[in-house]
């Protein structure tokens, strides 16, 4: 894939308890894809429940990490750089002194989070990726957790509390039963959550992505994307429990967790259990987008905010590598008269599948299904759930006739249903016909109309128009057998 060039850079140093962040997005764009991330661990909040202060050794760190990221952002030109601090800075007796000693050795101005606001920016970092979200949304960070309701995409009641994984850590000494009792303890006075009773959970936060790693390595799940993995809330409350009660040895061999998460993710695990009981949620979901992509998404325009993420993705692609950007456009209307009565879902899915069906003719021909199918399902989307990301792939696989046996694409194809199926088989049929008809260019496909004739499909095309001179028989023949008509014609007109 094509890079996007730089519009506006925008930076954002997110200084948490546990760990010290930078990121850097193009506010130009709709998705928060960071350009460049770093991660520093300095564990500010260490000791903070018995002291009431940052850890020393943290202290002096974090100010180097914080002048690193300064440094950097300033050479990458960054016109923005948000300094946003969390529950270690603001509830540390000398926490003042550390934002004083920042904007003193390296000319930063920092922003202190109230729990509230916390809370308000995680909610929003996921429906930057997910509008449609329901539910609660739970950021687990190393000082503190906060809740925050989600509806209609606005935000509803929310609350933080001192139960972030070090703190917790040390309030309980390391004793489950403790923490467990300190966790229900705090939960059981936020008489709200009872709402989200039957919704979903929404887990954000890096303790919660390791344990999503874990989740998805206990299903065997097809997908190792973090980003929407969500499973029924009473097998997350099974795995969670193995998890919680799983060896140092067992768990480190887990792939692509951190050695430095390792020994947190029991404590995370036991969290979200009491969670989930307080809550009893019908479905839990995974974001990999929390505070920093919600401060993001509080600087775009309102315009650019209210577009589909998804949607906004594939039409990026098609402009980076399409050889006719705006032919996703004209696909999509093409097709309509074949697809009725689907609903407002499937038409998004069925418009991101328009919009990348030419995105990957640059590819070795031998190869060019396949890579289109492994990139659309790994690709970084937001707002499209892993059942939806597979119907994308499958169809754009479909419309460069790909062979279904491929073992990689049959373990994608476990996550759809055989009616969903049929679908994708449907729209990359009507894709490859389009394409084959026109090569892609969009003044040609406007001339040419599909028309469902009882149980026959009917092909118009300009009757002796050069450019119609072809055989189109074969391309289709396929479309009418995946949409189960009886018959096809082509007709002059």
């Amino acid at each position: 894939m094509k890079i996007k060039r730089i519009l506006e850079p925008l930076g954002i140093v997110d200084i948490g308890s546990n760990s010290i962040r930078l990121c850097v997005y193009d506010a130009g764009n709709r998705v928060p894809v960071p350009l460049f991330n770093e991660k520093a661990v300095c564990g500010l909040a260490l000791g903070l429940g018995s002291t009431g202060r940052l850890n020393p050794e943290g202290f002096e760190q974090a100010l180097a990490t914080v002048g690193r990221f300064a440094a950097l952002a300033r050479a990458m030109e960054v016109k923005e750089l948000d300094v946003l601090a969390t529950a270690a800075v603001r509830d540390a007796d000398d926490g003042p002194a550390f934002v004083r000693e920042l904007a003193r050795r390296h000319r930063v101005q920092v922003k202190t989070l109230s729990g509230g606001q916390e809370a308000c920016l995680a909610a929003m970092g996921v429906l930057c990726g997910t509008p449609e979200a329901e539910g609660i949304v739970c950021d687990l960070g190393g000082g503190s957790l906060e809740l925050i309701g989600v509806k209609d995409g606005q935000l509803g009641d929310h609350v933080t509390m001192p139960l972030g994984l070090l703190r917790l850590a040390e309030s309980s000494g390391d004793d489950r039963a403790v923490a467990a009792s300190i966790i229900d303890a705090h939960l059981s006075r936020v008489d709200w959550l009872s709402a989200g009773e039957g919704g979903t959970v929404y887990a954000v936060g890096g303790a919660w992505r390791a344990l999503a790693r874990l989740f998805i390595a206990q299903t065997r799940h097809p997908l190792t994307v973090l980003d929407n993995f969500a499973l029924d809330a009473r097998d997350a409350r099974q795995i969670v429990d193995l998890i919680a009660n799983q060896s140092r040895r067992s768990l480190d061999k887990v792939p692509g967790v951190s050695r430095k998460r390792l020994t947190s993710l029991p404590l995370a695990a036991q969290v979200m259990d009491r969670i989930l009981v307080r809550i009893n949620p019908h479905r839990l979901a995974f974001s990999i987008y929390g505070m920093r992509e919600g401060q993001f998404f509080k600087r775009l325009p309102e315009k650019t905010r209210r577009e589909n993420p998804l949607l906004s993705v594939c039409r990026q692609i098609a402009q980076m590598n399409g050889r006719f950007p705006t032919h996703g456009d004209e696909l999509m209307r093409w097709m309509d008269p074949l697809f009725p009565d689907e609903t407002a879902q499937q038409t998004r899915i069925r418009h991101a599948a328009c919009l990348v069906s030419d995105a990957f003719w640059g590819e070795h021909p031998d190869y060019r299904a396949e890579q289109a199918f492994l990139r659309m399902l790994r690709l970084p989307f937001m707002g499209v759930e892993h059942a939806e990301r597979a119907a994308i792939a499958l169809t754009v696989f479909v419309r460069y006739q790909g062979d279904e046996e491929n073992p990689q694409v049959q373990r994608a194809i476990g996550l759809l249903d055989e009616t969903a199926v049929r679908r994708c088989r449907k729209m990359g049929s009507a894709l490859r016909l389009a394409h084959t008809l026109t090569g892609g260019a969009t003044a040609l496909l406007k001339r040419t109309r599909l028309i469902p004739d009882g149980r026959a499909l009917v092909l118009e095309v300009p009757a002796g128009a050069p450019a119609f001179v072809l055989d189109p028989d074969r391309a289709l023949d396929r479309l009418a057998k995946a949409m189960d008509f009886d018959s096809w014609a082509m007709r002059g007109i």
